[in-house]
Order: C-alpha cells, then sequence, then structure tokens
C-alpha cells in the first residue's frame, strides 16, 4: 500500500509541476523586439535590410543608422522612457498590410524621437514596395521614383503621443489608427510644454492603410503633443488618409507640407492650441484644412485656437470651422479652394463656430484669396449666408486670376501683419513661400529637378 502510495503522490507532483511549467511558459511569453538582418544585391554594392517586429518591448534606445534600410513589420513603438535617434539620410519602410497586419511607427507618451534629416539628406518614412533604397555605405540607390506622388495607402504612418492636454473628458484618450486594445496608444495630460523630440527634413510618403471599418491612418498624427517638441520642414506626400492631424496639445510647427492626401491637409480636433507658419496645401479632392473645436462636449475649454501664418492652400473644397473650433489665420494665401463658399463657420443653433467667430476667437486677416468668386470668398453659417462677405472687413483681399502660388508675393498684397511672438519668423509677403521655394530638392512633391 505504501509502495501505491507513494508512486501517486510521485504522479501528483509530476502533474502539477507540469500544470507549474505551463503557469510559468505563460508568464514568460517573449515580447522582445526582434531585428532581422538580411541583404539585396544591387548593380553596384549590397543593401542591408534590418526587418523589425516589436512584440511588446518597443525599439528600445538606439539610433538607426542611414548605411542600413529599416522595414517596420507591424506597429513598431518608441515605448516611454525609450529615445529613438535617426540619422540624416535614413531611410524606413512599412510593410503592406491592412488591420491586424497594418504597419506604422508609434512614438509612445514619456518617449522622445530624434529624427534630424538635412534638405541633402532628408529622413524618409515610405511604403516596402519604394524602390528608393541606400547601400552600406549609405549611398543613395534607386533614385528612379517608381511610386507615382498619388500612390496611397501602402502602409500606415508615423504617430506621436505626448502628455500636452485636451479639452475631451476625461483628458487622455487613446490615438485613432490604433486598435483599442494596444496600451501604448493613449496620449494626453496636463504637461502642455511636453518634449517629444525632434522631427526635421523629414518625407513621410503613400501611407494611410485601412485598419477597418473605413478607418485609415493620418500621415502624420500628433495626439497630445507639447510645445517642448520641434517640428520643422516635415513632408506628407500621398496619404490614404489626412496629411496632419492634431488631437489637442500645443506642438508648434513650421514650414510643413501635404499633398494629395484622399482626406483633409491639415485636420485638428481636441482643443488644438498650438502654433504654425509656413503651411502649404495641395490637394484636387478634399478640404485644405479641416478645424474641430471639441468631441466630448463641443463645449469644453481650453477652445481649439491655433495660430497660423503664411500657410499657402492650393485646390480642394474649403477650409471648414465646425464643433466650436476657432483659430487665426494671417498673411496667407488660399488659391483655387473650390466650394462656395471657401470659408465654412458652422452655426447649429449651440455654441459652435460662429460664436468663435463673433467672439474675435475666429480671425482672418490680411490674406489674399486667388481665383475665387466672390461668394465664394464669404464667410458662411452652414445653415445661412446671413453673416455675408466679411473678406474686405478684414482686410483681405480677393483676386481674379490665380497667382504663382509657389513664389508668391502677389502685387496686391505684400504687406504683412507682423506678430510679437518670437516663435513666428518675419516674413514680409504672403503665404508660405517668399522668392524661393524652400520644399525644392528633399520632397517628393518637388524632387531635385523642381527649382
Amino acid at each position: 500500500m505504501k509502495k501505491l502510495f507513494y508512486l501517486a503522490l510521485a504522479g501528483a507532483l509530476i502533474m502539477t509541476s507540469c500544470k507549474d511549467k505551463e503557469k510559468e511558459e505563460v508568464k514568460s511569453e517573449d515580447k522582445s523586439t526582434t531585428f532581422v538582418e538580411t541583404f539585396l544585391k544591387n548593380k553596384t554594392d549590397t543593401t542591408k535590410y534590418v526587418t523589425i517586429k516589436d512584440k511588446g518591448q518597443g525599439i528600445g534606445t538606439r539610433t538607426l543608422s542611414k548605411n542600413v534600410v529599416y522595414l517596420l513589420d507591424g506597429f513598431v513603438f518608441v515605448n516611454e522612457g525609450q529615445t529613438l535617434t535617426i540619422e540624416a539620410g535614413t531611410i524606413i519602410k512599412g510593410k503592406s498590410g491592412q488591420g491586424e497586419n497594418a504597419s506604422a511607427m508609434i512614438v509612445a507618451r514619456g518617449a522622445k524621437i530624434i529624427a534630424q534629416g538635412t534638405a541633402t539628406e532628408p529622413i524618409i518614412f515610405t511604403a516596402e514596395a519604394d524602390q528608393l533604397t541606400r547601400d552600406t555605405k549609405g549611398k543613395l540607390l534607386g533614385t528612379t521614383i517608381n511610386l507615382t506622388p498619388t500612390t496611397k495607402g501602402l502602409w500606415g504612418g508615423l504617430i506621436i503621443l505626448g502628455k500636452a492636454g485636451l479639452n475631451s473628458s476625461p483628458g487622455t484618450t487613446a490615438i485613432e489608427g490604433i486598435p483599442t486594445t494596444e496600451s501604448r496608444c493613449i496620449y494626453g495630460g496636463t504637461d502642455d510644454a511636453d518634449n517629444s523630440g525632434i522631427l526635421k527634413y523629414v518625407s513621410i510618403r503613400h501611407g494611410g492603410t485601412n485598419i477597418g471599418a473605413g478607418n485609415e491612418i493620418n500621415g502624420l498624427t500628433l495626439g497630445g503633443v507639447g510645445s517642448g517638441t520641434i517640428i520643422d520642414y516635415v513632408e506628407v506626400a500621398a496619404n490614404g488618409d489626412d496629411g496632419v492631424e492634431f488631437f489637442g496639445g500645443t506642438v508648434q510647427t513650421k514650414h510643413m507640407l501635404v499633398a494629395n492626401s484622399d482626406d483633409d491637409s491639415f485636420d485638428y480636433d481636441e482643443g488644438y492650441r498650438g502654433k504654425g507658419q509656413f503651411w502649404v496645401s495641395i490637394t484636387p479632392v478634399d478640404r485644405a484644412g479641416e478645424h474641430d473645436g471639441g468631441t466630448n462636449p463641443e463645449t469644453a475649454t481650453p477652445y481649439a485656437t491655433p495660430t497660423i501664418y503664411n500657410a499657402t492652400f492650393i485646390g480642394g473644397k474649403a477650409i471648414t470651422f465646425r464643433d466650436n473650433a476657432g483659430g487665426y489665420y494671417y498673411n496667407s494665401l488660399f488659391e483655387g479652394l473650390t466650394k462656395n463658399p471657401a470659408i465654412d463657420i458652422e452655426d447649429d443653433a449651440g455654441q459652435d463656430s460662429k460664436d468663435q467667430f463673433e467672439a474675435g476667437r475666429l480671425k482672418i486677416e490680411n490674406c489674399v484669396f486667388a481665383a475665387c468668386q466672390a461668394k465664394r470668398v464669404a464667410y458662411s453659417i452652414i445653415t445661412s449666408l446671413s453673416i455675408g462677405n466679411e473678406i474686405s472687413t478684414n482686410t483681405n483681399t480677393s483676386v481674379a486670376s490665380m497667382v504663382n502660388a509657389l513664389n508668391p508675393v502677389p502685387a496686391t498684397k505684400t504687406a504683412a501683419t507682423s506678430s510679437t511672438d518670437s516663435f513666428f519668423t518675419d516674413a514680409p509677403y504672403v503665404g508660405a513661400f517668399g522668392d524661393t521655394n524652400w520644399a525644392a530638392g528633399w520632397t517628393l512633391t518637388f524632387p531635385k529637378s523642381a527649382k
């Protein structure tokens, strides 16, 4: 009997040990990020690819080199506490796919991205199908453009999340474009001076893949990004959704070019109150600007009241202010906006963007409207046109013909409204360009042959 007892006890111990081992295996699930190297033979040299797959650990604190082409396999995060540095000239590609198979780079709250390209060596985020690449010595290869400037939706995009304030409740939320099951996709907070790093001379191309139910990823998404972040000389080209979208926050941006997006070029929401200068929208499709105030509730404060100087918006339907949004445009050029009227200000019988306009928190001053019919340069109330044409009373000018928007100092409007804010560059002209095209040579929209 004792022998049988000990055998039974041993069996029970073995079974318990197996169960404990199974629990241990579940607990020790591998969340490490993998970096897999492959080489592709080129006619003149080899190209080294590193495929990055994030299982939860994030990309880590590291530097990406221009001697390597990086391939994002799925959502790759820069986790809280990590700093990703990207050398000038580096090419980062996203694998194709939709839904759970989409690829994107996400900088989480409390993380930093230091991406400082140059006019001669921009940092390029693009699709896997883009033949642009570099060899192991950093030499640029495949300079012939194989994807057209209107090829869209091949991968996700770049998402940066910060701790700056929103006007939505409860003050933090999950960013759109990423499954809500991902805990690292939260943005918002109370630190309006939050610093998420630097983007300079960065081109984001061919993104905006669909992750499901018509939910696409913006080219550049800025969720709760603070004023300590530096964003200057950034292009978003051929995106399947919005070009740049601001969800709350206070981030300040200069020299931003959005071309050929399927949706709005510049979109803001949730009480965005940053600053912008030298913004460019080139779109034949949707709005140059969609400006929303709040979502939960629409009347929440702080109001969305960013200040924008020297924008050039070419084509597109209109600039729309709604959901209690305000904002300020100065010294800007709007050309060929196709909707009647070019500026929509919502009136929905409650607190709304009309109230922001009447309270002086929505202004469009010292701007030129080119090739727009007279009634198209009127402020519009969506339910009526009772406000009428406010353009002349706000020192704006309407001209009948198109102007050279990429080199615009219209004879009808050369004087500029000045700002005492040190962020804004003194630019004695209307629009985003003076006598030079600062986007030429490093963007997909204006490649090296552009002047």
